[in-house]
């Protein structure tokens, strides 16, 4: 059995050619522009344990040999990081400080 739909969604002849041009233009803005924090890390605490790369939200959790850093221009500064970690080895200050 086969239904059909009384009517259409929407029609889109009905949108204006300029609704929404912000969002057909790709912008340079990285969520590192506009992060008030951002994270810092205390590598004599840091274990390795890889937490912070498993919550970060935007992947900017970066690996180095005995610890982990932050791709800042990536990040958020949302502080995900800081809260999980479990050896308390990330802070977040305020950006430009």
């Amino acid at each position: 059995m086969t239904t059909r739909q009384s009517r259409p969604l929407f029609d889109a002849s009905t949108i204006p050619d300029d609704l929404c041009p912000i969002a057909t233009r790709l912008t340079p803005m990285l969520p590192g522009d506009w992060r008030s924090m951002r994270p810092v890390i205390d590598r004599e605490r840091c274990v390795k344990c890889a937490v912070c790369w498993l919550y970060c939200p935007v992947q900017c959790v970066v690996e180095k040999p005995a610890w982990f850093d932050f791709n800042l221009a990536t990040c958020k500064g949302c502080g995900i990081c800081a809260r999980e970690c479990p050896q308390h080895a990330i802070r977040m200050i305020e950006e430009g400080a």
